[in-house]
């Protein structure tokens, strides 16, 4: 007896008349007939809980999972297929990588039957699905001599010589040497057989790394010789840029002899334009081991980024070891089948997920600050936090009744500003995650909280009654069992519920504040003017608008545009392009060619921080997808945060990029 399988989804965007039509068919594979089942299935797409099934019946919805039924009385025959169509989706499928990527049966005696998931087919489109990075060939002739990114503020080089095979380091002082010990390590892990930091005994090229007084905390100097070089800089972290610098050169011009050369003379003079240059990694939507984060840091390092931002909690998961709540990793770490998280996001019916123990994350951190990179944590609040309430109910208000629900369709997600028990737990999780990262920033998130947040609890009404009045409770009264914007997030600004996750955001604020660290928000911690603004940042990710005016009120702002700047936006509008498109699309050319500068005043440039890239992993269940939505886009934000805009081209970048590692390997055959 065989039971077997497959699952199959299509596409029909809504046309002359017709609705939208998400198609989903199963096939049974085995030899027995089946009945009484129910199939489950998730991936990106949203089926709305008002969606007409034809043919099926909705048994459960929670964000991207879905679990549906036959007919009753349906039984599915040996080679048959059933075919129900979802009429009602949070948003319509842009790409292939929308639709469901995992499924699984659940027969009548409740036995799990995973499948074979094919990727979503959309209606007239038949072109070869693309994964893996682009690959940017190198030129015959490059429009610059070396080859570095991001390019640096001043070259001067002269001369050429055959590459040297490797590099004989020879630091002087502590800093010197930790730089150059980071170095080693790092080009030994990227490039573990090219052999490129070598003893002179294997022709090492002598390289002299020492202090120099009077540069800026990321500065460096490199001097050629004939058959030597120079590394100065007055911080280790300069000297350390000023190795990788030096790298990327020597990986240039020993496998590209004929477009890259190595120098014998001259120098190069270099600092960068922002002082803020990151990556955001979401860890909750799909799980990243620890291997796999510190893989991520030393690319980032070779890209001289110098902030990590780690995504650690969301509505889908928590990631980080907490001893005060242990729960919140036995239950807010794992998805599956009959847990409290049920499969989200591709993730099947067997139990999935993980998180980072406190070891873990202090060799992390380590590893990271040994590269010139600062961790910076996120636990995002009050929204976005499903997963630990699914562990911790005893955090809600008691008393509230009711449902609403965010864009992504969790229900009632939101810490409750108004109930005490919630700034005990808070204050805890602030203690115990400042010990885990020495950069003394916590990131509290603030973003995407529902309009209709707490409508249903008294104690949140008496707040907000409390603090403007009686009309503004009725106003949320109004919004009772009011489920929301599914299609896009809620513009909570002048609201109740923004009213009172500003009294939380400030009261977590200050306590993140007295323990003299400073306070990391998205655009929407700015509400109210709930943060000092001298002990905390911001990042802008609407619109370039809305950074302008963050800047402008004095809030000292991180620039990362969801048109541009967030890596999960797909490369282009094809329907074969993997990833996410609710903010448009960005190819590595707009990418690259973006300005943070651009429509700030003289006075807003003074709070420009810099800008970071986000890499948020809804899409990412295939590493092939990361690669190709990371890579090359990566290092086009990572000059656009060190290279002066008059100094960027992108000719020189596309010349050059294709000398630079990726993530998992995965090359795209397009």
């Amino acid at each position: 007896m065989t039971i077997a399988f497959s699952l199959a989804t299509t596409w029909t965007p809504a046309a002359d008349g017709e609705p939208l039509g998400y198609g989903i068919e199963l096939t049974n594979d085995g030899d027995q007939a089946v009945s009484n089942f129910q199939l489950g299935f998730s991936g990106p797409a949203r089926i709305d809980p008002t969606a007409t099934l034809e043919n099926g019946v909705l048994l459960k919805r929670l964000s991207n999972h879905t679990l549906i039924a036959p007919p009753d009385g349906f039984v599915l025959q040996p080679g048959e297929t059933w075919t129900s169509i979802a009429r009602g989706l949070s948003y319509g499928l842009r790409h292939w990588s929308d639709g469901a990527n995992t499924g699984y049966v659940v027969l009548s005696d409740q036995t799990i039957v995973p499948l074979a998931t094919a990727p979503t087919k959309g209606k007239g489109h038949n072109s070869p699905l693309l994964k893996g990075a682009v690959k940017f060939p190198i030129p015959a002739k490059a429009p610059v001599p070396v080859s570095i990114i991001p390019w640096p503020k001043s070259v001067a080089t002269t001369g050429t010589r055959t590459a040297p095979p490797g590099l004989d380091l020879q630091p002087e002082g502590t800093d010197a040497s930790r730089a150059a010990a980071a170095f080693a390590a790092l080009v030994n892990d990227l490039f573990p057989v090219e052999g490129m930091v070598r003893p002179a005994s294997e022709a090492g090229m002598p390289v002299t790394i020492r202090y120099k007084d009077g540069l800026s905390a990321e500065a460096y100097e490199l001097h050629f010789g004939e058959n030597h070089a120079t590394v100065e800089a007055t911080t280790r972290q300069g000297m350390f840029y000023g190795l990788v610098t030096l790298g990327h050169i020597l990986r240039g011009s020993k496998q590209y002899p004929q477009t890259f050369v190595f120098p014998t003379g001259g120098s190069i003079t270099d600092e960068p334009g922002l002082v803020y240059r990151g990556c955001h990694l979401d860890v909750a939507r799909q799980f990243y081991s620890g291997a796999e984060v510190s893989r991520l840091i030393k690319l980032l390092a070779w890209n001289k980024l110098n902030k990590f931002h780690w995504h650690l909690s969301e509505d889908e998961a928590w990631r980080v070891e907490i001893d005060a709540y242990p729960a919140l990793t036995e239950i807010g770490a794992w998805r599956g089948h009959g847990k409290a998280l049920p499969p989200l996001l591709g993730s099947g019916p067997q139990p999935t997920g993980g998180y980072y123990s406190k070891n873990v994350i202090r060799q992390i951190v380590a590893l990271a600050d040994s590269l010139a990179i600062a961790v910076i944590p996120e636990i995002d609040m009050p929204g976005h936090f499903y997963a630990a309430l699914q562990a911790l109910p005893e955090l809600r208000d008691p008393n509230e009744t009711g449902e609403y629900q965010s864009v992504q369709g969790f229900p009632n997600n939101s810490l409750n500003p108004a109930y005490e028990p919630v700034y005990k737990f808070v204050e805890t999780i602030v203690d115990e995650v400042l010990e885990l990262f020495p950069a003394g920033i916590f990131h509290l998130g603030a973003d995407e909280v529902p309009l209709a947040a707490w409508s249903g609890s008294p104690l949140a009404l008496d707040m907000i009654e409390k603090l403007s009045g009686p009309e503004m409770r009725r106003k949320q009264e109004a919004q009772y069992n009011v489920l929301g914007n599914h299609h896009g997030a809620d513009e909570i600004e002048g609201s109740p519920t923004a009213l009172i996750q500003a009294a939380f955001i400030r009261r977590v604020h200050d306590y993140i504040s007295s323990k003299g660290a400073i306070t990391g928000g998205w655009e929407e911690a700015a509400h109210g003017d709930a943060v000092d603004k001298d002990k905390s940042f911001v990042i802008g990710w609407r619109n370039v608008e809305v950074n302008a005016a963050l800047a402008e009120r004095g809030y000292d702002i991180v620039v990362s545009p969801g048109q541009r700047y967030y890596l999960d936006m797909a490369n282009g509008v094809a329907w074969a392009e993997p990833g996410a498109g609710w903010a448009g699309w960005s190819g590595p050319q707009e990418t690259y060619e973006f300005e943070s500068r651009e429509g700030m005043s003289e006075n807003g440039l003074k709070h420009l921080l810099g800008i970071q890239a986000c890499i948020w992993s809804e899409s990412m269940t295939d590493r092939a997808i990361f690669d190709r939505l990371v890579f090359p886009r990566l290092s086009a934000i990572a000059e656009s945060g060190w290279t002066l805009p008059e100094r960027k081209s992108y000719d020189r970048f596309k010349a050059l990029v294709g000398t630079m590692p990726i993530m998992y390997g995965n090359w795209s055959d397009e």
